[in-house]
């Protein structure tokens, strides 16, 4: 008997957004909370055969504004950091209204630089910075000036082949820009030497002073703030850089590439010269100078070449790093077994850096970190830092090749080098961890922080200002490999390295590269638009049915393997609508849609509920079992599946669907003022998982977590995070109450003596025992309530420790208040820990929470400096949906204080906070006013950064 599924398909905006899609920091981990992790600026990218449209980004004649500023005010005041002593007058410069640039408008650089020597005088007042440029034409015959990009600098000299130039004759300088007016014909020399003030830059872009030592960080425009030059992607060369300081204040003096000499210099100094070989953007130079003291080990190369591996720290810290190093060493190894790619150089060094915006950054061979993305301890991390801690230290390695010897040409094509690395690093974590378990986050991050951005002004195909932005592309990727087959894509890869190393390319390079790769069987033409999805036939007895053929398009096609059959298969959408006619079923069945994987897609399905329930019970594949548990319209199933090639993801997905389709039904009985009741049969689901021996523990803990708060109101018509936190609430209660008996047992049966290690086991049993420790200490009665404090005092690593701590701080009174306390006196002297008390407490759901908040900010432990302490407090309340949006504007009327505050020290961080702004009109009109007040508050500031403006004004316009 043959069955017929006729589907209409609809790519998401993933895929109608351009290659490698969309963007929010992995790196998740680069912080989930700015439009301007990279370049403010940046607006679209762009990939043919996917998306025909005009991309562009905003680029002022001086600073940066949105266009908005041209409704909103002819005229504004910007705010520089202090990198440099303030001028005399007090008369700040306006802001000239921005200039649309667009992707068609990229125009190949005039004059190319083919060597750089950069030499630094390190000083506590200022440093002297050289640059002497080998330069050449772009074009053969030019003519035209050479324009450098420059902010915040003193300019001391600048010659052209030894020759001095001369002001408004030979060149001019404005505030940001030096053009030499009649550059030389042919090749010649240009050296420039600038004063610069790292010990005054709080911005922490170019060069500046953190905890004592110096530190760059350049990608994307930081390089400009250090000397003039070509600031962007497409002008790469070979780098040396000699620096110069006191070698009692700063004993270590790294920059990338190979360490060619040092010496002591008269006067207690000492220098280094340091020599890429390699060429790279200058969005990729790094310098780091101070007092660190270094881990040391080694890997041999699949070619028998040793390489020095070395990660540097303060001193206090150097224990921690030794899972950082296993993580390196392991993804050196990975890469040269799955990719064939090996190390180039004969030193890799690693940084730790307390002070840093972003989560870590890939500059060639000197790697830069903040500080909780490498250091860890079983006392003083939890399983979370250390998978995050692989992750990300997999992810720069992986960069090597994906990002620095091949870079991408402009930064419309910046999600050419991170959703591919990113896509790297999701495998590697996979392949050394569990991959069911890790699809799973890496989806559940793109609902919480990918979703709500698609949804409101600052949506784009791509909008790199956090790690987690980069997962889309990292899926489109995915899909590639699925079309091409595991073989093919490889190839496509090594013909990509063999074709542009050495070269700043773009997505259609890369495209061009994979789709040369031979055709797969019965596919003789790899089109475009293709989308593979996933299916296989459950029938009724639960069991995969095996598939034979399938009638599409006119044509039969055989389905078996070696003559036997298949239970899973890939249909090929191509059209807007496709049908496809399964032959020999005997039966009808329950189809599981879009298994293993399949395209970054949307696709409406009119699965049952009991069809749902049958899946979650059923399914082979396990993400479509759990898929039976988070939402509906009407009877209309909504998925939201993003390349998942591990069976469990959609089981786990069946589950989430169900609890969406749950809680917005209780929503609406809330906001009727009906009485909630939990449906037995959801009850009866969960039950069953968590009684499911069979099951991995790290997956059961994730199929009986519920739905964030945020995705149920990104499905509401008007959000109403105060109806949600009451049903979510009412839910884990409830849960809690019927399931006590199995939820007790289970933290009992999944305590553990043995000494803390990270592998899966462990790391599966800690998070089972722990999301069952959450339910019960939410019924805030006395005995889970000791349960709690008892797993908290016996707790031997941060893991078990600080979950029961955040199961106790779930209700508000002095348990709760002694429990923190006690946690913040044994931990005051570890800040990384500290941090994570700071964003428990702002996370919070208490009722008037920001009060707490508040007083926190003037805590003797935050620091406004710092990155990590602003991200962990200011940051993690607005992720508490019922505080942020408080009724009375209480948490508008704090995040737009503390913006203002904070924008003055750090606009790049400041935009991150703004962004919470973004979507202001997605709840009740009382809310709306009250967030549209500190929107237009915020914008009519004076000295408001260009990083902020920009978010805050286009939030206002959306």
């Amino acid at each position: 008997m043959a069955r017929r599924l006729i589907s209409p398909c609809q790519g998401s905006g993933l895929l109608n957004a351009g290659f490698l899609g969309v963007f929010s920091s992995h790196h998740y981990h680069r912080l989930p909370l700015s439009s301007s992790h990279r370049s403010s600026q940046l607006k679209n990218c762009y990939l043919p055969n996917l998306r025909k449209e005009v991309s562009h980004w905003t680029r002022p004649a001086t600073p940066s504004l949105s266009l908005y500023s041209a409704r909103l005010a002819s005229k504004r005041t910007t705010c520089s950091i202090a990198t440099e002593p303030p001028p005399s007058t007090t008369e700040e410069p306006e802001m000239d209204l921005p200039k649309e640039i667009f992707l068609k408008e990229y125009k190949k650089p005039d004059y190319l630089f083919d060597s750089v020597n950069l030499e630094f005088q390190l000083g506590e007042d200022k440093t002297i910075v050289t640059s002497k440029i080998a330069v050449s034409p772009g074009t053969e015959g030019t003519s035209s000036p050479l324009t450098l990009h420059g902010r915040d600098l003193k300019l001391l000299s600048i010659k052209v082949n030894g020759k001095d130039l001369k002001v408004s004759e030979d060149y001019m300088v404005d505030s940001r820009h030096l053009t030499v007016s009649r550059p030389p014909g042919g090749t010649f020399n240009l050296e420039i030497v600038t004063e610069i003030y790292p010990q005054l830059n709080t911005s922490l872009e170019g060069l500046y002073k953190s905890t004592g030592n110096f530190c760059t960080q350049c990608e994307a425009e930081g390089f400009r703030k250090i000397t003039y030059f070509q600031d962007r992607p497409d002008v790469m060369a070979t780098y040396t850089c000699r620096i110069e300081a006191d070698k009692t204040l700063y004993p270590v003096l790294l920059s990338n590439g190979n360490l060619i000499e040092q010496g002591d210099l008269e006067g207690g100094k000492h220098y280094a010269l340091w020599e890429d070989p390699f060429k790279k953007p200058s969005y990729l130079f790094a310098l780091v100078a101070g007092q660190l003291d270094c881990r040391e080990d080694s890997f041999t190369t699949c070619s028998g070449r040793k390489v020095t591996l070395r990660i540097w720290t303060p001193g206090q810290d150097l224990a921690k790093t030794a899972h950082a190093m296993y993580s390196l060493k392991a993804a050196m190894k990975w890469d040269e077994e799955v990719f064939g790619l090996e190390y180039d150089l004969d030193l890799f060094n690693i940084v730790v850096v307390p002070d840093f915006n972003m989560g870590a950054m890939e500059n060639k061979s000197l790697n830069i970190f903040q500080s909780r993305l490498v250091l860890a301890s079983p006392e003083t991390a939890t399983d979370g830092d250390y998978a995050a801690i692989l992750g990300v230290v997999g992810h720069e390695y992986f960069h090597n090749w994906t990002g620095n010897r091949v870079t991408c040409r402009d930064w419309f094509q910046l999600t050419l080098k991170e959703g591919l690395t990113v896509f790297r690093d999701q495998e590697f974590s996979s392949d050394l961890g569990c991959r069911t378990v890790k699809r799973i986050a890496d989806v559940s991050k793109l609902r919480t922080y990918q979703f709500p951005q698609d949804a409101g002004p600052m949506a784009h195909p791509i909008r790199p200002h956090s790690w987690t932005i980069f997962i889309p592309g990292a899926e489109v990727v995915r899909m590639y490999k699925t079309m091409f087959g595991a073989s093919g894509f490889r190839k496509g890869m090594d013909l990509y390295f063999q074709r542009h190393d050495g070269q700043a390319v773009t997505c259609e390079d890369f495209y061009a590269a994979i789709q040369e790769v031979p055709p797969t069987p019965g596919q003789p033409v790899k089109e475009p638009m293709f989308i593979p999805i996933a299916v296989g036939l459950v029938d009724s007895t639960g069991k995969d049915m095996p598939l034979t053929s399938i009638y599409s398009d006119g044509m039969l096609q055989s389905l078996t393997s070696d003559g036997q059959p298949v239970f899973t298969t890939v249909l090929q959408f191509n059209k807007k609508e496709e049908e496809f006619i399964f032959n020999n079923i005997p039966e009808k069945p329950v189809p599981s849609l879009l298994r293993g994987y399949s395209a970054p897609v949307r696709l409406d399905s009119d699965l049952t509920e009991s069809d749902l329930f049958f899946l979650l019970a059923n399914d082979s594949d396990e993400f479509n079992r759990l898929l039976s548990v988070s939402c509906f319209k009407s009877s209309s199933l909504l998925l939201e599946i993003f390349n998942l090639r591990i069976l469990a993801f959609l089981r786990w997905e069946a589950g989430q669907v169900l609890s969406r389709k749950l809680m917005l039904s209780l929503v609406a009985d809330f906001q009727q003022q009906k009485t909630l009741a939990l449906n037995p049969k959801f009850v009866d689901g969960l039950r069953s998982i968590l009684r499911n021996t069979s099951l991995d523990k790290e997956f059961i803990a994730k199929a009986i977590t519920l739905p964030g708060q945020g995705e149920i109101m990104d499905m509401m018509p008007v959000a109403d995070p105060d109806a949600v936190h009451a049903v979510r609430t009412f839910i884990k209660k409830e849960l809690a109450l019927q399931l006590k008996d199995d939820l007790l047992s289970t933290v009992t049966n999944n305590r553990s003596s043995e000494a803390y290690t990270f592998n899966h086991d462990s790391m599966a049993r800690r998070a089972l025992k722990n999301t069952c420790l959450a339910y019960l200490a939410s019924l805030n009665e006395p005995d889970t309530t000791e349960l709690a404090f008892i797993e908290y005092k016996s707790a031997t690593n941060m893991t078990e420790q600080f979950a029961a701590l955040a199961a106790l701080s779930q209700n508000p009174g002095q348990v709760r208040d002694d429990t923190l306390l006690d946690f913040y006196n044994k931990w005051q002297h570890d800040y990384l820990v500290v941090s994570k008390w700071f964003a428990l407490q702002a996370t919070s759901d208490i009722p008037g929470n920001v009060a707490n908040v508040q007083k926190l900010l003037g805590h003797p432990a935050f620091d406004m400096r710092n990155p990590n302490k602003v991200y962990s407090l200011i940051g993690g309340f607005c992720g508490s949906p019922v505080n942020f949006h408080a009724k009375d504007g209480s948490g508008y009327k704090f995040l737009g204080e503390v913006v203002l505050q904070l924008d003055k020290i750090n606009p790049q961080v400041a935009s991150r906070m703004v962004s919470a702004f973004s979507r202001w009109r997605r709840y009740d009109e009382s809310r709306q006013a009250l967030a549209k007040a500190q929107l237009e508050m915020i914008v009519s500031a004076n000295g408001l950064s260009e990083n902020v403006y920009e978010i805050a004004s286009k939030s206002l316009a959306a």
